[in-house]
């Protein structure tokens, strides 16, 4: 039995793999982050395994259904192959404690910046989290990748890193801000 555990490039999907345009939850809206592509074959080329983590709350406000997430999420995976990737996984949160979908409006142990969804990655996929990056938009990713024992990010932003953001990381946990993913080297 080998001992090797897979490396993972987390990603966030709003802001990340396509620009943020709000609650998307049709394909026809969707629109892919200049770059995308390349980086996601760049870390795959290097052993890691490509997993999406991405909040979606529009599902628990009703703004969309978990059928219409995931009608949209098989054409992306079926994008992310047609440019060379593997199939992707993808995890989900779809709660937010001010839905209006009744089921979904509970406090979870998903919703980013928790690091529940990579928790349960690195579980079903045998993934060794300390060796696994993510690149988020949002400061929860980050918070999240932290909290799940990951040591780098790539913070996705034109937002500066505040000192009393970094104070809140470990100190083993290195993270880069970075405008365009292009940046990523």
């Amino acid at each position: 039995m080998s001992s090797y555990k897979q490396k993972a490039l987390f990603l966030d999907r709003d802001g990340v793999i396509n620009v943020d345009h709000g609650y998307v939850g049709k394909y026809e809206n969707f629109e892919y982050v200049e770059g995308i592509f390349d980086v996601v074959r760049k870390f795959q080329n290097e052993g890691y395994l490509p997993v999406i983590v991405t909040n979606q709350s529009g599902i628990a406000r009703g703004y969309y259904t978990e059928k219409d997430f995931h009608a949209l999420m098989a054409r992306v995976v079926e994008d992310f192959s047609s440019h060379g990737t593997v199939n992707i996984p993808v995890y989900y949160c779809p709660h937010h404690t001010q839905g209006s979908v009744k089921e979904l409006t509970i406090a979870c142990q998903c919703r980013k910046p928790l690091p529940g969804m990579l928790h349960q990655a690195a579980k079903e996929l045998d993934i060794d989290l300390v060796s696994s990056l993510l690149i988020g938009d949002s400061w929860r990713d980050i918070e999240a990748a932290n909290a799940a024992g990951l040591t780098k990010s790539y913070y996705l932003s034109d937002k500066p890193i505040t000192d009393e953001q970094l104070s809140k990381l470990r100190s083993s946990h290195c993270v880069s801000r970075i405008t365009r993913l292009s940046e990523i080297k």
